[in-house]
């Protein structure tokens, strides 16, 4: 297990001690060094975590909860550590309030179909942004569209940050929800989020976030942010796919009815009426995702380990260092220029598509993400059909920097 680096002439992290816990880091593509620059659509996984992973199948493999053997008991003991892991890592009050989901995108349908359906009726409304991910459109346009509801959208300003005035005039009688991105996975933008909950709980409106871009990056504080909900996926943090968690308000989720039946969220059945489970098990119908939970407290682990703060301040170090270098290439556009962002920096250079971009890029080892990154409204917005897009991790330096702006620099040879 790695542990903090000291800083030195201003890097943060040692990372190359780091690397050496992604093995898939250090294979080549194509002949070159594999620059990984696309972690945030999936981050890479660390031997720790996959060890865990590992360890739950070769040594405690057995359902969780319902047995009374040694196994079972191994691994739920490993289950619920995880859920008591993940409290930790948000701060939230109990474990009670956290929910184990497939990801954000399953996290954010839940929230949808069991509190947003309560709510929300036909005629109200709900407020999200022209920032948000499909995941945090579709779910709630989806609900609207069957119930008779209406969708507000707060515009955005050409730098890709939110116009907090207009939202102010957004809210309204008929407002019965706010569904807002913490941190934009197309540009990087980084919502005052707080202050939104805030101006919307003045107004008695219960508020989602979407964190899966702003827990891998930044530290998140679910009580001092002061949202109803909290959505993110162990996949952006270093953690496996398909597990992720829901944060929700006690007594949101102990008013809130089941999202699925089945094994585990019931504590009585028969052919005449069920009795549900306490929270947070009446959300986690069948047989969870127990190696997959466990790989996401290891990933916590893994992160705690290294600092959360230190993270952020390498992290944004080389956001800032690639926005310089990549900005003083002729042809090439920054795209999402917010004062406050993380994680991303997205672009397009002239005459070429991203997707040609993105070829070439690969071709010399540097893996990076071309389209609209599931955020098409946010394209449509700034006028353009896709960007290119890296986006970093603990695992990248100055280097891969450096490997992105050479890279670039061909693509601009060959298109020019």
């Amino acid at each position: 297990m790695i542990v903090p680096a000291e800083r030195e002439q201003g890097v943060s992290l040692d990372v190359v001690r780091i690397r050496a816990d992604f093995p898939v880091l250090q294979q080549s593509i194509h002949g070159n060094r594999l620059v990984y620059l696309d972690s945030a659509a999936t981050s890479q996984t660390p031997e720790p975590v996959v060890r865990a992973i590992a360890g739950f199948y070769r040594d405690d493999c057995a359902n969780v909860h319902r047995g009374v053997h040694e196994l079972s008991r191994r691994a739920t003991d490993s289950f619920e550590g995880a859920r008591e892991k993940v409290r930790h890592f948000i701060n939230a009050e109990s474990t009670r309030e956290i929910i184990f989901t497939r990801g954000t995108t399953d996290a954010i349908n839940l929230v949808a179909q069991t509190f947003g359906r309560r709510a929300v009726g036909s005629g109200d409304e709900v407020i999200l942004s022209a920032l948000e991910h499909h995941s945090n459109i579709v779910p709630w346009q989806m609900l609207c569209d069957e119930i008779g509801a209406r969708l507000r959208v707060i515009p955005m300003f050409d730098d890709g940050t939110l116009d907090i005035d207009a939202y102010r005039d957004l809210i309204g009688p008929r407002t019965k929800m706010v569904a807002l991105v913490h941190i934009s996975n197309a540009l990087g933008t980084t919502n005052p989020i707080k202050e939104l909950v805030s101006l919307a709980h003045d107004h008695g409106i219960p508020v989602l976030v979407d964190g899966a871009q702003a827990v891998p990056h930044v530290p998140v504080d679910v009580r001092a942010l002061g949202c109803d909900f909290y959505a993110f996926s162990a996949h952006k943090m270093y953690g496996p796919t398909g597990i992720g968690a829901l944060y929700g308000r006690e007594e949101h989720l102990n008013a809130m009815p089941p999202y699925q039946g089945g094994g585990d969220m019931i504590r009585q059945v028969t052919f005449e009426k069920t009795v549900f489970n306490a929270i947070p098990h009446k959300f986690e119908a069948g047989t969870p995702n127990i190696a997959g939970t466990i790989g996401m407290g290891a990933a916590i682990d893994y992160i705690a380990a290294i600092g959360r703060d230190e993270v952020s301040a390498h992290e944004a170090r080389l956001v800032a260092h690639a926005s310089e270098r990549l900005s003083s290439i002729g042809g090439v556009r920054l795209i999402g220029t917010a004062r406050e962002k993380v994680g991303v920096v997205s672009f397009v250079v002239e005459g070429a598509h991203p997707h040609d971009v993105g070829t070439i890029l690969d071709h010399r080892g540097v893996a990076i993400r071309a389209g609209h990154h599931c955020a098409q409204p946010v394209m449509d917005r700034l006028g353009i059909p896709a960007t290119a897009r890296a986006s970093f991790g603990i695992y990248n330096d100055d280097d891969d920097v450096d490997a992105l702006v050479r890279a670039v620099l061909e693509v601009r040879e060959v298109f020019a």
